[in-house]
């Protein structure tokens, strides 16, 4: 089952003699419960074309899909909803709310729609990333493996369409970064979450089913490492 649909992609910065064009063309498909790495050298494009797959930037010309649904045809507070249920991102630098605690961190996409988180899944959600006991704490209170957990917690809350993490270890050391790659494997795996990761590291990359390689703005290379 396909879940993301990406339709000659095209991204360009600015206007004239001074126009860098991001993204050029760029076409593939992701089905459902796929792991997916995208690779590439700084500036090939790679984090526009997760911004824009995730409704956080904008094409210039193109179209995204997302469980069928055209996501730039959408109004900007329908696109936020949408955004909000279907898509879970994940920064290197975690975005938490320095204000909020870690289950209020974990929660807030639920907040923000009004509704009450259900409890199984939340509890679960905590158990697995190993933060049941620090529901109170607030950000600056933990370590940044467990901030990223936290991030991971709030990206999957919604139980979202698609998952899609932007350099998510580049902020950690050796240890960590594999933990959070486990942890990102696990809901792949026994879930069937559908997750899109950009990295640099060759080691994570190649724990994916598939690796698409970014060069110039366009598409290099496109391998089905597992099926």
């Amino acid at each position: 089952m396909e879940i993301l649909r990406v339709e000659k992609l095209t991204k360009v910065y600015g206007r004239g003699e001074t126009a860098v064009t991001a993204l050029k063309d760029v076409s593939f498909s992701v089905s459902k419960g796929q792991f997916v790495s995208i690779i590439g050298p700084s500036g090939s494009g790679k984090s526009t074309l997760l911004h824009i797959i995730g409704g956080v930037d904008t094409p210039t010309s193109g179209k995204v899909y997302i469980n069928g649904t055209d996501i730039y045809s959408l109004n900007q507070s329908q696109l936020a909803i949408f955004r909000r249920r279907q898509i879970g991102l994940i920064y290197q630098f975690y975005n938490l709310i320095p204000i909020l605690n870690l289950k209020e961190n974990i929660t807030l996409p639920l907040l923000l729609d009004h509704r009450k988180p259900d409890t199984n899944r939340l509890y679960e959600l905590l158990t697995t990333l190993n933060l049941e006991d620090r529901l109170g704490h607030l950000p600056n209170q933990l370590s940044g493996g467990q901030q990223q957990r936290v991030a991971i917690g709030r990206a999957l809350i919604n139980d979202p369409a698609l998952v899609l993490a932007d350099e998510p270890t580049g902020n950690l050391d050796s240890k960590n970064s594999e933990e959070i790659i486990s942890l990102l494997k696990l809901y792949n795996q026994k879930y069937n979450q559908t997750l899109i990761v950009i990295t640099h590291d060759e080691r994570i990359a190649l724990q994916a089913d598939r690796i698409i390689s970014i060069e110039d703005g366009m598409i290099s290379r496109d391998e089905v490492i597992r099926k």
